[in-house]
């Protein structure tokens, strides 16, 4: 964990230490700068004090004031400047949780940070709306640019889009060329992501829409399905259920994955109890009906061709191909020896 050059604690000590008792405990309580952890709202303190919570408002922003005109703030601009040199390190706009995580010391240092971001001139909070999360920003012409760029990541990517995050950071890094007509870094384009309240990233590092569950599975269904779509090939169930339990801090047990398998048409059983993804070129059905599906599409084959296809298709064994041939209902040979479509 990084950590700042100043100590934030002893800074805000310092930048509220000339205040007068009343104002100085009405900030401490505003920004947790004490010994609790937690931010009071204005009416706990106007009960506290026996005043209306306008009137604790106005306390707090003559302290702030106050402050601000104070020999105490003059000398902590290399604290401010220091705050302002990371945002723009990353590309001048950072969600706020990242700011406030930069420092070791938990949620104790967190406050104090968040109280300097308020009382710094050089920066301004944006809230957080149905796109992005809370947020910092040094100029704010810029960071509309930042959410013009995102917006149009955001319109790219659908519901069932799984992408892989150096493709996510490529596309953000064209977007920036064309907006704001300059180039930007990695360590940049992922910070601009972070704000991003529509785009996520699951246990694999692949970035999707947030609300899918290929990024915020819902049950083992989906846990099955990412673990599959990672391994890019089939997977005998067992396979599966250790494999979930190996990424996902979840106990899979191998009959509840298996039902889960066999209930979703998202996996084609291939034989044996391997299973495949649908999404891979692979159809449902029986073996019977694999063979029908062939011929439908390719044609009369050969003997050996047509094994060799369901083979490709299914994991067993050649006799339960031949016999499915057998069956007269469903196939025949034709004058060259090639089986065809009853």
């Amino acid at each position: 964990m990084a950590v700042f050059t100043f100590n934030p604690e002893i800074v805000t000590k310092s930048l509220v230490g000339g205040l007068k008792d009343r104002n100085r405990d009405v900030v401490l309580q505003r920004f947790a700068l004490g010994v609790s952890p937690e931010r009071k709202t204005l009416e706990s303190i106007g009960q506290d004090y026996g005043i209306t919570r306008e009137r604790v408002r106005q306390i707090e922003s003559f302290a702030l004031n106050s402050i601000k005109k104070s020999e105490s703030f003059s000398s902590a601009k290399s604290a401010f400047a220091e705050l302002r040199n990371i945002i723009n390190k990353k590309g001048g706009l950072m969600a706020e949780d990242d700011i406030l995580d930069f420092p070791a010391g938990g949620e104790k240092a967190k406050n104090h940070i968040y109280f300097l971001l308020v009382l710094g001139e050089n920066f301004t909070k944006m809230k957080e709306d149905d796109e992005f999360r809370h947020r910092w920003v040094v100029e704010k012409k810029k960071a509309e640019m930042i959410h013009q760029i995102l917006r149009n990541l955001h319109r790219e990517v659908s519901e069932s889009d799984l992408i892989p995050e150096e493709e996510i950071i490529w596309k953000i890094k064209k977007y920036t060329k064309n907006i704001l007509k300059q180039k930007i870094s990695n360590e940049i384009a992922r910070s601009w992501l972070n704000i991003s309240k529509f785009m996520a990233s699951n246990v694999f590092g692949e970035w999707g829409v947030a609300s899918s569950a290929s990024i915020h599975p819902r049950g083992m269904r989906d846990l099955a399905f990412l673990v599959l779509r990672k391994h890019g090939s089939p997977m005998h169930f067992t396979e599966v259920a250790s494999a979930i339990s190996e990424f996902f801090p979840k106990k899979a047990h191998l009959a509840t994955v298996h039902n889960e398998l066999i209930k979703d048409n998202r996996f084609i059983l291939m034989g044996r109890g391997i299973y495949a993804l649908g999404e891979w070129g692979y159809s449902p059905g029986t073996v019977r009906e694999v063979i029908k599906n062939i011929l439908k599409s390719e044609g009369p084959l050969q003997k050996e061709e047509l094994i060799n296809r369901v083979l490709k298709e299914r994991y067993v064994k050649e006799n339960t191909i031949l016999v499915n041939l057998q069956n007269r209902e469903y196939f025949k040979r034709d004058h060259k020896s090639r089986y065809i479509l009853t």
